[in-house]
């Protein structure tokens, strides 16, 4: 599979994945603005295919409903980026734009999570501050684990094994 091809099928991931599209003609419809798309990137280039797929090897590692709109989120984000400096004179090019646009705002606010996840990422474990904060924390953080939705699915289902009514 091209890596346009790839990107093609993680866009129609995310349209269909939120149900906007409720019939295969709209589908259509986009996949003809979309091949326009290429055409106008010069995606059949030999060096697209370098490297792989950038979006969609990414969205096989996100497995549950809410994880995956934290990342397709961020997807739509940087489709639209990519295309404010195209011709918007172009239909396929707005149609496009206004269907990403459309998605972006039935998502939750990806990019505040993705904030809150790269701050994380670059505390430092070693500041005897930090380590600090982080032992003051630690019962809470625990309590919400313990907590998780997952926890509750787990105990709820063991429940309804053990009830015979």
């Amino acid at each position: 599979m091209t890596s346009q091809t790839c990107r093609l099928f993680g866009l129609s991931i995310i349209m269909i994945y939120f149900g906007r599209f409720g019939s295969s003609l709209i589908l259509a419809n986009l996949q003809n603005d979309i091949y326009d798309l290429k055409a106008d990137f010069n995606s059949s280039l030999s060096d697209v295919a370098d490297g792989g797929p950038i979006f969609t090897e990414k969205l096989k590692n996100w497995t549950e409903r809410n994880e995956k709109r934290i990342i397709l989120s961020q997807i739509v984000s940087m489709y639209l980026e990519m295309l404010e400096n195209t011709d918007k004179s172009k239909g396929h090019v707005r149609r496009i734009s206004e269907e990403l646009f459309t998605l972006k705002n039935s998502l939750p606010d990806g990019l505040k999570k993705l904030k809150d996840l790269m701050d994380l990422s670059k505390l430092q474990m070693s500041d005897l501050k930090i380590q600090r904060k982080a032992v003051n924390e630690l019962f809470s953080v625990l309590q919400t684990l313990v907590e998780t939705p997952a926890s509750f699915k787990r105990k709820r289902s063991q429940s309804q094994r053990r009830c015979k009514c």
